[in-house]
């Protein structure tokens, strides 16, 4: 053997081990695919991809595709019958089935595909590859290896799927994708389809445009393979014929009406265009017509569709007078009675080997097999009876492509016949060894491509050198029936290797025969740039500028950039007026008005605090935990004036340490004191010994280091995301800009996340102490501060998030929350205390101590309070004996008296 063969050898066999590996693991991990599958034995293996489940955004699959995906799996199902019974193809070989949900995702098709590679995989012999010639090495299979695939059925997983199935060599035959891209030989060597590509159908599209003596149309194709090779194929087709485009509009996917308002407009602005070619889905079609019918101008234009459109009833639905004169394309097809008769004897107990039939069974009849129905749950749904049956009562008509699922099962089997006759002999028993062993290059390129039959609906099915089915369409025309208020597609032609079209049968919109004139004409407007074609053929496409753009010349648009917009005139730009808040706007006047309120009412609390300072509520209140209160809540009334003012790097500094440093200081104030009223009555039920850290001195440091907390995590956050001023442009209009901090609204609800904890501490210690003695009432003071405030940020933060389209309603939103969690902590804490100073100076005295504090307690209950039994009440007398220090001062022994 040549020894540089004999190193080529080598190398392909690595390089395929590694590949083989590689998928295998994947198989292995299987990457969440769904473990439901359609599996039918047999001695060759057919692969099946269908979009069983329609595709969801949310999740792997959406709701059942009744029509593409379970009619179409039945399809296979259906042709496996019928040739396991046909003895003329392939004698006693059995035909088997693996089949499996796309759920009309290419990436979960690719994932779900795997399931092929896998059964190949674990089939494989002892003496995996061979290299006879030195040159390249072949995997050996055993014979339950899947021989061929029939799918996708959308072009952008067909083109997934192909790219990993010409990995392992398995022709794949697809029953429904259009794409041009899968011609592509040199990319997609193992894959063949039973309908014809889009190029075919662009072709007849420029055919019907050429009839009618249309040299000046608009396109609009969906964003996807569907549309954009469509839309590729026409405009090459069209300028070969000096047709003109003038508005090539493109439907995203998940477009809104806005969207389509949008287009529809833009296509008035060419409305001497009045053929418009729509390569277009389904539902962008709906889309379309309904903009057309919004706007009131339902006669404007000359609907020339693809098969997108085709003859779908329900794409026309309360759009009759809109759609009206439209001439169709739709893929010739025909229905096989057979199928139909299958199809009506199905039921959920005849037929097990479907997995996906009994949802199927329950969608079509919005009913509840028997044995699905929970009884402990719920007894009212309605059950499936047992003689329901399919037909068109409820709505069961043949899906459009199963035809030519059919035809893809049978493709692959009368190529397999070939093989079998040519290796096995015309005599030959069973599948043998030769066939097994057989490569599927050999098989896609010497037989898949070369077979020619009659399918079972009486049409001739071959392939082309490039894999691509025939290409043949029906023209329809969509009519008025009569005089009537009703509407047909009619069939007015066919399309096969060129048009064939009785013109006089054609009707327009509002009845009319004679045919729409769509030339070149009028000068671009106000706005628009002339778009010349190559070699100026027709005359220039006048094309709309976006509305950030200006005209720089009568060619060129050019962006105004961000921050500016064009004039009326188009001419140049303009800088736009950067909006914030105003402080004369009434989103700024009324939380002003509120925070002064709260700096005055504040302020008089300070003041009538210092001029009581060694009153004895004063000292019980506890003087430095109050004063800190005090700092906190008035820094808190002002942050809205921070928050008011012009964003810049200063501002937003302030804006994200103020708003969490003084809630900080509060809160920790208020956790500092519960914590030390709980932890005194605990210790007093406990032992007689005082406390530790329950000094004025102690109460203060404890606070500091919870606000340094606060303090610390928003220096880390200046760290990781600066401070600093943005342009916001609200749902992408670039004509409007807001300058805002820049700071996301998540972030800044976490940088309050500090504060949630410490309300919620809080709370719990408010809870815990609700019931200490009633002279002992503050806490119940700070209860009533923490459950009002727990409602005050519950209804905060779905207000703050809600109201983000509008930046003057959340600052306005955020400045009264803030104020408001102000005041409650100020009259809840504060106004009991200012009301006895101000108005009752003769309750001002000391009138308890630690010496003497005697409160109830019920015999059963170790928690402060009553407890009733009946019409008596068994009380308990609980003195709590506490001898302070020599060293404790009077403000420490008053704080302690009375908290």
């Amino acid at each position: 053997m040549n020894p540089k063969s004999t190193v080529m050898c080598v190398v392909c066999l690595l390089l395929r081990a590694l590949v083989v590996s590689t998928i295998l693991w994947l198989a292995v991990y299987d990457l969440g695919a769904s473990a439901l599958k359609a599996h039918i034995p047999g001695d060759i293996i057919f692969g099946g991809l269908f979009p069983i489940h329609k595709k969801n955004a949310k999740s792997k699959c959406g709701p059942i595709n009744k029509d593409r995906g379970i009619q179409r799996t039945e399809a296979m199902l259906f042709a496996i019958d019928k040739i396991n019974q046909d003895p003329s193809i392939l004698g006693d070989i059995k035909l088997g089935a693996i089949i499996l949900d796309t759920c009309s995702s290419d990436s979960y098709a690719l994932n779900q595909s795997l399931e092929f590679i896998r059964a190949s995989i674990n089939t494989v012999d002892s003496s995996a590859f061979e290299c006879q010639d030195g040159t390249h090495p072949k995997l050996k299979f055993s014979n339950k290896a899947i021989r061929g695939v029939i799918g996708g059925s959308y072009s952008e997983v067909s083109l997934q799927v192909a790219n990993l199935l010409r990995l392992f060599r398995i022709p794949q035959v697809s029953p429904a994708s259009t794409g041009t891209s899968l011609s592509d030989k040199s990319r997609y060597d193992f894959f063949a389809r039973t309908v014809p590509p889009d190029t075919f159908q662009a072709v007849a599209l420029v055919d019907l445009v050429q009839l009618f003596n249309w040299s000046y149309v608009s396109l609009v194709s969906s964003e996807g393979q569907y549309g954009d090779s469509g839309m590729k194929a026409f405009q090459q087709e069209a300028r070969a014929r000096n047709i003109c485009i003038a508005v090539n509009d493109k439907v995203p996917h998940s477009a809104s009406k806005a969207k389509f308002d949008e287009i529809y407009r833009n296509l008035l602005t060419k409305s001497n265009a009045r053929g418009v070619v729509l390569f277009t889905r389904a539902e962008d079609s709906r889309g379309i017509l309904e903009a057309a019918k919004r706007t009131g101008s339902v006669n404007t234009f000359a609907w020339v569709a693809s098969d997108g459109w085709g003859t779908q009833d329900k794409l026309v639905e309360g759009l009759e007078a809109v759609a009206e004169g439209a001439i169709t394309v739709e893929l010739q097809s025909k229905e096989i009675n057979e199928f139909d008769w299958y199809m009506k004897n199905l039921t959920p107990l005849n037929n097990r080997r479907n997995p996906w039939f009994e949802e199927y069974w329950e969608d079509v009849f919005s009913c509840t097999l028997p044995h699905n129905v929970n009884h402990q749950i719920n007894n009212t749904v309605l059950v499936c009876s047992t003689n329901l049956r399919l037909d068109e009562s409820v709505g069961y008509k043949q899906e459009s492509k199963v035809q030519f699922v059919v035809d893809a099962v049978y493709s692959i089997a009368h190529a397999l016949h070939r093989v079998w006759e040519n290796l096995c002999g015309p005599y030959g028993e069973g599948y043998c060894e030769e066939m097994r062993e057989l490569d599927g290059g050999v098989l896609y390129r010497d037989y898949l491509l070369n077979v020619s039959f009659i399918d079972l609906a009486g049409s001739e099915v071959k392939f082309n050198h490039q894999g691509d089915g025939l290409g043949r369409y029906i023209i329809y025309n969509y009519q008025r029936i009569g005089n009537s208020s009703l509407f047909e597609y009619k069939r007015l032609g066919r399309w096969l290797d060129g048009l064939h079209l009785d013109l006089d049968e054609v009707v327009w919109n509002q009845g009319r025969r004679q045919i729409p004139v769509s030339i070149c004409s009028a000068p671009c407007g106000v706005g628009e740039v002339k778009k010349m074609q190559v070699g100026d053929i027709c005359c220039w496409i006048c094309s709309s500028c976006k509305p950030w753009e200006y005209v720089l010349d009568e060619f060129t648009c050019a962006d105004c950039g961000h921050g500016r917009w064009p004039y009326a005139d188009k001419a140049s730009c303009y800088d736009i007026t950067q909006q914030y808040m105003r402080w004369n706007s009434y989103f700024a006047i009324v939380p002003i008005g509120v925070s002064c309120l709260g700096i005055f009412l504040t302020s008089t609390v300070i003041i009538v605090f210092l001029q009581n300072n060694d009153t004895p509520i004063v000292k019980a209140s506890g003087r430095e935990l109050s004063y800190m209160l005090l700092t906190g809540i008035l820094i808190c009334f002002f942050m809205t004036f921070v928050l008011l003012a012009k964003p810049s790097m200063v501002i937003c500094g302030l804006q994200r340490f103020g708003v969490g440093f003084g809630f900080s200081i509060i809160y920790s104030s208020l956790l500092t004191k519960t914590n030390r009223i709980s932890r005194i009555f605990d210790s007093a039920r406990k032992s007689a010994s005082r406390p530790s850290f329950i000094s004025p001195k102690s109460q203060v440091v404890i606070t500091l280091i919870f606000i340094a907390v606060q303090v610390i995590g928003t220096m880390v956050w200046f760290v990781i995301e600066p401070p600093g001023t943005k342009q916001y442009y609200p749902d992408g209009k670039r004509n409007q800009v807001i300058l805002k901090c820049r700071i996301k609204d998540s972030s800044f609800l976490i940088s309050l996340a500090y504060n949630m904890f410490l309300i919620t501490i809080c709370t719990v210690y408010a809870v815990k102490t609700r019931k200490i003695p009633e002279n002992f009432n503050e806490s119940k003071f700070i209860g009533f501060t923490m459950y009002t405030t727990c409602i005050v940020w519950l209804a905060f933060v779905p207000i703050y998030f809600g109201t983000g389209n509008s930046f003057e309603v959340q600052i306005t939103t955020l400045c009264v929350s803030i104020s408001l969690s102000a005041f409650v902590a100020l009259f809840c804490l504060f106004s009991p205390k200012v009301y006895i100073i101000v108005f009752h100076p003769d309750k001002n005295v000391r009138k308890l101590t630690m010496n003497s504090a005697t409160y109830k307690k019920a015999p059963t209950s170790s928690t402060c309070g009553t407890t009733n039994h009946g019409s008596s009440a068994e009380q308990v007398k609980l003195t709590v004996q506490t001898t302070p220090s020599k060293t404790q001062t009077e403000s420490d022994r008053d704080s302690l008296a009375s908290l």
